[in-house]
């Protein structure tokens, strides 16, 4: 498995390896690897014969408060993980690679980006859009995987590449969890283990929506419900617990039981979590009518 820390290196063998006709995986992430991680990892290589992973603890995706500065870097740990994936190459550049001096280009994803996660994190989409953006300069055409933890992240960055005619196609992989149910974080390793227990509301919700919608139920305020008063028992806070749809993210609002017909849910919905466990913001979510997980 090779290391490149410069951008011209990375490209270089990403494009030796088209001129051999090899075809190029390839999976961004922050570090600090775990199984979920190892996952993309394995289903890139059933796409592609060369597979690539960035590690990039990306500054402009951190909000002023937020934990850019705690978050785990492991840099040796990740090398070892992605060579027991059999990973072919690792690019872990540093932060003045990526935003050279001068540095003034954002790119920036508009509607998708105004709901779930964007209120409540000014600029976070328009940081991980723009180093996207960068790395998927840098690696040139592929097919890249990205986790369905980050939902939304993935709904934007499939935009972005659409509406920009990026030469790469955007695999969405189903959410690896524990089995407790909670879903892999590099972000779990904050977690006491009291907060760990409390952290299961967030898959025990969506197993009750699961549940429900699989017996029939498709009132969007209904299936909100049982989730909120799972997590909201646990959570210390909550940004949002929400039902959407899968394709728009847009957001049924709860409305008056006379609006019945605006609070049905189509054969797809989409129900998402945001909260925070002692400090820790965890996310998660389920597809109803699409995910299944015991």
């Amino acid at each position: 498995m090779k290391l490149c820390q410069t951008p011209t290196e990375f490209r270089d063998a990403c494009d030796e390896a088209r001129k051999k006709g090899r075809r190029v995986g390839f999976v961004p992430t922050m570090g600090a690897l775990h199984e979920g991680h190892l996952a993309l990892v394995r289903e890139a290589k059933k796409h592609a014969d060369l597979v690539c992973v960035s590690i990039f603890v990306n500054p402009t995706q951190f909000g002023p408060n937020e934990d850019f500065s705690r978050y785990p870097r492991d840099l040796k740990g990740d090398s070892d993980k992605l060579s027991g994936a059999s990973a072919d190459l690792v690019f872990a550049p540093e932060a003045a690679a990526m935003y050279v001096e001068g540095d003034a280009t954002r790119v920036r994803v508009s509607r998708l980006t105004d709901v779930l996660c964007g209120p409540f994190r000014p600029g976070h989409f328009e940081g991980v859009t723009t180093v996207v953006a960068k790395l998927f300069g840098i690696v040139g055409p592929c097919t890249a995987v990205f986790g369905r933890k980050d939902y939304q992240q993935l709904a934007v960055i499939r935009r972005m590449v659409k509406d920009l005619y990026m030469p790469v196609e955007v695999i969405g992989h189903p959410i690896i969890r524990e089995e407790s149910g909670l879903a892999m974080s590099s972000r779990n390793a904050y977690l006491s283990a009291d907060e760990r227990a409390r952290a299961l509301s967030l898959s025990r919700g969506l197993r009750l929506a699961m549940d429900a919608f699989a017996k029939g139920e498709r009132s969007a305020s209904v299936l909100r419900g049982l989730v909120h008063a799972e997590v909201v028992a646990n959570a210390d806070s909550i940004d949002y617990v929400d039902v959407a749809d899968p394709d728009s993210l847009d957001v049924f609002s709860p409305v008056a039981s006379t609006d019945r017909a605006k609070d049905e849910v189509g054969d797809r919905a989409l129900v998402a979590i945001a909260c925070r466990i002692g400090k820790t913001r965890l996310i998660d979510n389920a597809v109803l009518g699409e995910d299944h997980w015991a």
